[in-house]
């Protein structure tokens, strides 16, 4: 057991506790044991979706009359914290599916909608998953170039997505489209597509320097047709508003995420540093480790105080873009610094893949990138100077 010195939080504590130990207890039962294997196999199996919906860890802010659990972000903010307690973090990207996937539908569905898919999503019988990068355009959503002619009752979808997380598995996309190309993202609409449908087709699952276990895959739209029921919500061309709105609560638990993961780093190497011998010496005996594990200690807890003000602010439906993406990018920033130190003083056995902070330092990379880069939320603060 890690003993991860948690700064005490007004959103986490009361009944979050009680919650807290059974989703640890979950983790450590049902999903350590096959993590190995999820890493090797390049994906996550099927059946621990059905185990993570039956214990109530799939959308849990959803309501229950939409099969969730009635619950807040804050359900979500600890399972996010666990799973990277746990060292498994987003490669069980359950995150995406709870805090990112979910609200779409939940937000901005219409009733038959919601109604449609968010049981099945609570329940782990749908994987779902969201569609935005494209081969020639990452954070510049503006111009996708995936797009969905409408004919009839439908529209007839062409185009290609990758870095597609859950692509693989997901039964529902999500699908960021052009449904009119004139209109620039006036014309971006979200549009769910169910993978079974004629024209869909997902390409390889790509292979990644970190988050292993999490599938992430090409995906290609053949003219694919759907009804317009599938068009979330009922007005085309609010995708680009519904995205921006949407991306605050993903980068804050982007920041979750790497707050939890300084954590755990700094407890891996404390207990190590303690039992590690050099020169006749503790490891943790020399300056040097004193004080840089000072300096990753300290940063974790500023870093833990931010966010868990900012985790109050969005509760409370007061978080702001500005804030989110402060927390997103200086987290993630931190994240990868504080594992590159703490690596450091495992010497080469921290760049052996069966040690947890080799896995670490790779899966912290990504952060930087994904829920939009760091140089754009750093664009975005600058905008608002």
């Amino acid at each position: 057991m890690l003993n991860i010195n948690r700064c005490a939080s007004r959103w986490a504590s009361g009944d979050l506790d009680i919650f807290r130990n059974s989703v640890r207890k979950l983790i450590e039962r049902e999903f350590e044991p096959h993590f190995d294997k999820w890493i090797e196999q390049g994906i996550v199996d099927r059946d621990a979706w059905r185990v993570a919906g039956d214990a109530g860890i799939l959308c849990p802010s959803v309501p229950e009359e939409y099969g969730g659990s009635g619950g807040t972000f804050a359900h979500e903010a600890v399972i996010a914290e666990e799973l990277e307690y746990s060292g498994i973090g987003m490669g069980f990207s359950v995150a995406l599916h709870n805090s990112i996937v979910a609200p779409y539908f939940l937000s901005y569905g219409t009733e038959d909608q919601r109604r449609r898919w968010l049981p099945k999503l609570a329940s782990g019988e749908y994987v779902g998953a969201i569609a935005m990068t494209e081969p020639g355009t990452g954070s510049d959503l503006q111009n996708v170039r995936t797009a969905a002619r409408k004919e009839g009752d439908g529209y007839r979808i062409n185009g290609q997505k990758v870095f597609i997380t859950n692509g693989q598995l997901a039964d529902i996309v999500l699908t960021v489209c052009k449904t009119d190309t004139a209109l620039g993202a006036k014309g971006i609409s979200l549009i769910a597509v169910e993978t079974e449908r004629p024209g869909f087709r997902r390409g390889r699952n790509l292979e990644k320097i970190g988050l292993k276990a999490s599938d992430t895959s090409e995906l290609f739209y053949d003219d694919v047709k759907v009804p317009v029921a599938n068009l979330l919500g009922e007005i085309e061309g609010r995708g680009f508003y519904q995205l921006m709105d949407k991306l605050v609560q993903e980068r804050l638990i982007v920041a979750i995420g790497a707050v939890a993961a300084m954590e755990r780093a700094t407890s891996l190497t404390v207990d190590y540093v303690k039992e590690r011998k050099a020169f006749g010496r503790r490891i943790l005996d020399f300056q040097n480790t004193q004080f840089r594990l000072a300096e990753c200690t300290t940063e974790a807890a500023v870093a833990r105080a931010f966010v868990d003000d900012c985790i109050e602010r969005h509760i409370s439906g007061n978080l702001d873009a500005i804030a989110a993406s402060m927390a997103k990018w200086w987290c993630s920033q931190k994240q990868c610094e504080i594992v590159d130190a703490c690596l450091q003083f495992f010497g080469g056995y921290g760049y052996m893949s069966e040690y947890p902070i080799a896995r670490m330092y790779t899966d912290a990379r990504i952060q930087k990138i994904y829920g939009g880069t760091n140089e754009i939320m750093k664009l975005l603060i600058a905008r608002s100077l």
